[in-house]
């Protein structure tokens, strides 16, 4: 029976729920921060890759020696030093040998690793995989005594804290992680150019980010493409150490002969899919969003080969591209959040030089930590080469005491005064060694060693020597990674480029013509084609309604709706319904206010103008591009007096020099239009004078065409006064009575 103390209950401690769950919570993240997503700065590595290459070392998996089943590398690295799952370490090892997603591919996988339309790699017990030369030089030195050792997780074994190769992982392939609060995110540079950044630090510490930028210019991925930044926004981010990098895909036109062509992009920006970045271009087709597009084709093999077909020949390349950029994954912002633990394992975000900077730091300790561990050594050896020389010289008496003696060490130790070590290596000699021979070389190698140890004691005391031997080792390792290499050449080209150019909506909407129709009571719609205007009245309508507005426009058109409380909508003339029934109430497409009516609805056009007038007899002139509207609020364009509302909304035709005006009196006056202001919002200015009521009509015109209107009834003829100097006058006169026969419902 347990005792009374053993029930679990006594071990119950009362504690406050929130301090208990940030207590556990910040042992959480701290976890994933130190030990799982951020990279160490030295070496560029998060521990679960750091274990599998030190499981893949410790199999002897050389670049020259054969693959291995990734299961098995998979199988030591769970089972001995990482105890995750196998999933998360099997995909981590993938993506060091994918071509497309590491600049220098740590691991030289056989099999299928996936591939760059986002397809997975086969399972590990298909594949296989050992590692690369770039692999090798990043742990270059581990049995040098150049690092900390640890043990692992069951204490079994141990592993190292960092690795303390030359090569510049952390820059050189990157590093992306989520961990609690903070992320990560680097993308891939070319080591020639990071080396020789580095050389120039170690000159020139003080060099800071302009002596670095002018050899580590962007970043350089391994899919190739084109940084369009400029080189100040580039400066921005490398340092602040956030921030990103414009990267667009590579193209070129393709003459497919008698005047047609296609676009074909051979190099697609870093971390795209290409499979998905194709459905996204088939998508723009399939919605008729890029109808300047004809067709997409997939025709790449080893390198890529995407075929963009336009719809015409007449079509401009780049501005298909720029449309491309603008709406799918040809243009991707990749991001930079230098956030990386330092020498200290503390996570900081550092700028590009500060980054360069911790490595080199770390590299000095390496050089001097090796060379303490071989000056050791040296040491060592020539303590038992001084052994064996003082066998050379009192050979006859050695072997005297050694026949004669039981226990002939102690007194070799004190008649020659060797060490324990140096008598004990004595006494494990082979016959053999005792040849003459053997002496001239003992002394040819203890020369040599001290020679060796006189230079690392120097180098650890000299910084400056320390300087001159970094700078070599690494002049050595460039000459692998040089640009005039394959492997090092730079493959990302820097172009400076602005955004791409806002596309017209005529681009992205096919152009058709339609037959727009407003009802009294607000009813829209658009009739394919351009109907006869004077058949509107014989369209279906609501009981009760009929036709407001009829004209002609293209699917490519804005068009402009006022209402007569003097606020401007907006309408895309793409999205309007169709022609079958009624329609759609407009007031379900624009937040029109209360029962205010219709004034006029009329397509915009470039450059257009327009006259507006309130029916107490002031108005203005305003740009079209000016009142458009972006929402659905609308814009307020004419202020209006009490009890007065918006009349007149007439384009002001081309080349158009004069206003005319006529009130509800059916006084006319015709003044010049540059006495009216154009403006964007107002009340205007007075245009004609009441004594009572108000504004009928008015209308912008050429002054030496006259006026003309129609004759009435249903002859068509149309009636033209050309001499209009009896009704010039100046802006906001009373007028005088219009032309005889001019329209009874005072219209122009």
């Amino acid at each position: 029976m347990a005792s009374p103390s053993s029930d679990p209950f006594d071990q119950i401690v009362d504690a406050p729920f929130d301090s208990a769950l940030s207590e556990r919570y910040l042992v959480y993240a701290l976890s994933t921060i130190t030990a799982r997503s951020l990279p160490d700065v030295r070496d560029g590595l998060k521990p679960v890759h750091r274990r599998l290459l030190w499981a893949m070392r410790l199999l002897r998996l050389e670049p020259a020696a054969a693959y291995k089943k990734s299961a098995r590398v998979v199988g030591d690295t769970i089972g001995k030093y990482h105890p995750h799952g196998d999933t998360s370490v099997y995909d981590a090892m993938v993506r060091l040998a994918q071509t497309f997603a590491l600049r220098y591919p740590l691991v030289d996988g056989q099999g299928n690793f996936g591939n760059i339309d986002g397809d997975n790699a086969a399972a590990y017990r298909y594949t296989e995989a050992r590692l690369t030369q770039a692999a090798i030089e990043l742990m270059e030195g581990l049995d040098e005594g150049t690092v900390d050792y640890r043990p692992t997780y069951n204490g079994e074994e141990e592993e190292p804290e960092v690795f303390p190769g030359l090569f510049p992982n952390l820059l050189a392939n990157g590093a992306s992680g989520i961990a609690v609060g903070m992320a990560t995110s680097i993308p891939p540079h070319n080591v020639a150019e990071l080396i020789d950044a580095a050389t120039l630090l170690i000159d020139e510490p003080q060099a800071g980010l302009a002596g670095v930028l002018q050899h580590v210019k962007a970043p350089d991925f391994p899919t190739g493409g084109q940084i369009v930044d400029s080189p100040a926004a580039i400066a921005e981010a490398y340092a602040t150490g956030r921030g990103g990098f414009r990267v667009r895909a590579r193209w070129t036109v393709e003459d497919l002969g008698r005047g047609t062509w296609a676009a074909v992009v051979t190099e697609i920006p870093y971390g795209v899919q290409k499979s998905k970045l194709i459905e996204q271009i088939a998508a723009l087709i399939g919605e008729k969003k890029l109808p300047i597009l004809d067709d997409v084709r997939d025709e790449s093999d080893a390198e890529i080969r995407i075929v963009l077909e336009p719809r015409a020949r007449t079509v401009d390349a780049q501005m298909l591209m720029d449309s491309l950029f603008r709406l799918s994954d040809l243009e991707v912002r990749v991001p930079l959040n230098l956030n990386v633990l330092d020498a200290n394992r503390t996570p900081r975000v550092m700028s590009l030089d500060e980054a360069l900077s911790a490595w080199l730091a770390h590299q000095f300790e390496v050089l001097v930590r090796r060379s303490k561990h071989r000056l050791a050594k040296i040491e060592d050896r020539i303590e038992l080469l001084d052994g064996y020389l003082i066998v050379y010289l009192n050979l006859d008496r050695v072997i005297e005491i050694i026949r004669t003696e039981d226990e002939p060490k102690p007194v070799m130790m004190a008649e020659f005064g060797l060490t324990d070590r140096q008598a004990e290596a004595i006494l494990n000699m082979r016959l053999r060694s005792l040849r003459r021979l053997e002496e001239m070389e003992i002394r040819k190698e203890r020369d040599k060693l001290d020679e060796e140890g006189k230079g690392l004691a120097a180098l650890i005391e000299s910084p400056a020597r320390q300087r001159t031997r970094l700078k070599k080792d690494l002049a050595k390792l460039r000459e692998r990674y040089s640009p005039e290499t394959e492997i090092g050449r730079r493959r990302t080209l820097i172009e400076e480029a602005g955004p791409a150019r806002e596309i017209p909506l005529e681009a992205m909407i096919e152009r058709e013509p339609i037959t727009v129709i407003l009802s009294q009571r607000g009813w829209i719609r658009a009739m394919k084609g351009h109907g006869d205007l004077a058949s509107a009245d014989t369209l279906k309508f609501k009981e009760g309604d009929g036709p407001l507005f009829a004209f002609h426009a293209q699917t490519t058109d804005k068009l402009l709706l006022a209402a007569d409380n003097g606020r401007f909508y907006t309408l895309a003339a793409d999205k309007l319904p169709g022609g079958r029934g009624f329609g759609e109430p407009v007031r379900l497409m624009v937040d029109i206010e209360g029962e205010a009516g219709f004034s006029a609805l009329l397509p915009t056009r470039t450059g257009g103008r327009l006259l507006l007038a309130a029916s107490d007899g002031r108005g203005f002139i305003a740009k079209m591009e000016e009142i458009i509207a972006e929402t659905r609020k609308g814009k307020q364009v004419v202020n209006l007096r009490t009890g007065a509302r918006l009349k007149v909304v007439r384009p002001v035709p081309e080349g158009a020099d004069y206003a005319a005006v006529i009130g509800e009196n059916r006084k006319l006056v015709v003044f010049p239009l540059g006495e009216l202001p154009e403006m964007a919002r107002g009340s205007g200015v007075q245009l004609q004078r009441y004594r009572d009521g108000g504004l009928s009509d008015a209308i912008a015109f050429r002054f030496t065409d006259g006026l003309s209107w129609a004759m009435g009834g249903e002859t068509g003829r149309t009636r033209t006064e050309t001499d209009l100097t009896p009704w010039r006058t100046a802006r906001g006169a009373g007028g005088r009575m219009p032309p005889i026969g001019f329209p009874r419902d005072n219209r122009f």
